[in-house]
């Protein structure tokens, strides 16, 4: 005989703890008791919704498929919670699979009712209820979409914006040194030309060569000098070259002291090729330190562009795994780098880092999203001026992400909501009210973690904890 729950039995569970006596009993005749070992499935995401199913001991798990990727949404072992074909009531056809994956954690025991039958008790005994709740769903996902779809593209579009703002400044620097590379290359072919033609002796050549040499390497190393420094280095210099009748000296002393040329080195070159010829070789060897410097300048630009393309991919986690071992450091700087363009001139950016926290197990696309949500809110507080802190730290088993900003604070009345879904402070048309909403599912439901506020005018610190080790 399949096992059921009497009438008294399933009066226990809140769920049905406000029917008649009449209606637990059609439950208690039409239901019955299942087990389900701890590790196996309780049922598939996208399999036909064939059962409702109440949870009476053990701890659950429920999961949804993420372009790919299985994520956990909930886990709980409360008494009475309920999971499975929940809209066997709607006729809509979304009704027919189950939206979401149920894993028994634990060995589990369940109350399990068909699909057909509870769709039936609900249609039937709360005819106006079932309209009310099939009208708040379907226009509930309706908005949701929408929302959504809104809150992804100004995500995407924000993230473009700040990207290419990001690359424009690099790339554009990279262009003007190789367009400014091409002309000291013809140059340095034409002053070699002049140097080659006969006029110096093989030794000569040699030596030339070996400042050349030199330059290069002056140019890779010189040294950090103040602007005062820099002046009386180009002042020198120029000096020497008009006392060497070399026309143009002040256009080509920055030049030579920006690579790290002194007049000792100059004097190296006069010995070398003799008066006659010693333009044409300061000018050459002019040209080598400016390529030599140009093409820093381009491997610097190359560099930031790939850093940037780095942090864009470590932000969007595209080529990663859902769920790793991450160091938060990484994603907090990721995500600094993406949303600098959106930082204002006038908002400083203290950054505080314990670099000796170990990595965690995460989600680090979602974490990004977090910081992203927070940091966001942070700069609207402070309207253009202010300090922005990113602080790390240990507390107790769990990572410490402290975001805080010198901005309004919040309001000790508004407080108990702002983690509420569509609640918002920002003016009509700039805030949907689920940035915090959704920071709050990914700390707590997807990390089981905490997050916290502590406001007041001047200062607000939003503190999200990560556990070090992920539960089981």
């Amino acid at each position: 005989m399949t096992p059921t729950l009497s009438a008294a039995q399933l009066r226990t569970l809140f769920l049905f703890e406000s029917l008649s006596a009449e209606q637990l009993d059609w439950l208690s005749d039409r239901g019955r008791v299942e087990e389900r070992a701890g590790g196996s499935a309780v049922y598939t995401e996208g399999e036909d919704a064939t059962c409702f199913f109440v949870l009476l001991d053990g701890t659950v798990a429920m999961t949804q498929r993420v372009h790919g990727d299985e994520i956990e949404v909930n886990r709980t072992a409360q008494r009475g919670v309920y999971a499975g074909a929940t809209r066997a009531y709607m006729a809509d056809r979304d009704s027919d699979v189950y939206s979401n994956s149920l894993l028994a954690v634990t060995d589990c025991e369940f109350f399990v009712l068909p699909a057909e039958d509870f769709g039936d008790a609900v249609r039937n005994w709360f005819p106006m209820s079932m309209h009310l709740l099939e009208g708040l769903f379907l226009g509930m996902r309706a908005n949701q979409t929408a929302v959504g779809e809104r809150q992804r593209l100004q995500a995407l579009g924000a993230l473009t914006a700040g990207l290419t703002h990001e690359l424009n400044n690099p790339a554009a620097a990279a262009v003007r040194a190789t367009s400014a590379l091409r002309d000291r290359v013809a140059g340095m072919r034409h002053k070699l030309a002049m140097i080659a033609d006969g006029r110096l002796d093989g030794h000569q050549l040699h030596r030339l060569v070996e400042l050349q040499e030199q330059a290069v390497k002056r140019a890779a190393s010189a040294p950090e000098r103040t602007p005062l420094q820099v002046s009386d280095a180009e002042d020198t210099v120029a000096d020497w070259l008009d006392e060497h009748d070399i026309t143009g000296g002040w256009d080509l002393a920055p030049t030579l002291v920006a690579g790290g040329v002194e007049v000792e080195w100059l004097d190296g070159i006069a010995d070398a090729v003799g008066a006659a010829d010693l333009e044409a070789g300061v000018r050459w060897l002019t040209y080598t330190v400016d390529t030599e410097l140009l093409i820093a300048e381009i491997d610097d630009a190359v560099s930031r562009i790939s850093g940037l393309v780095g942090a864009a991919k470590q932000y969007s986690q595209l080529d990663r795994a859902a769920h790793r071992t991450v160091d938060v450091h990484d994603l907090l700087k990721a995500t600094l780098a993406i949303l600098k363009a959106k930082i204002p001139p006038g908002v400083q950016v203290v950054k505080d880092f314990d670099r000796s926290l170990p990595a965690i197990p995460a989600y680090p696309a979602e974490l990004n999203q977090v910081w992203t949500n927070l940091i966001d809110n942070a700069l609207a507080a402070m309207g253009g001026t202010g300090t922005l802190s990113v602080r790390t730290y240990r507390a107790g088993e769990c990572v410490a992400v402290e975001i805080g900003d010198t901005g309004r604070g919040i309001d000790p009345e508004i407080r108990p909501r702002i983690f509420e879904p569509f609640f918002t402070t920002k003016p009509v048309g700039e805030g949907t009210g689920l940035g915090l909403d959704i920071s709050y599912r990914i700390v707590v439901n997807k990390h089981h973690g905490d997050i916290r506020v502590a406001s007041e005018p001047g200062r607000t610190r939003f503190e999200v904890l990560l556990p070090l080790v992920a539960p089981e």
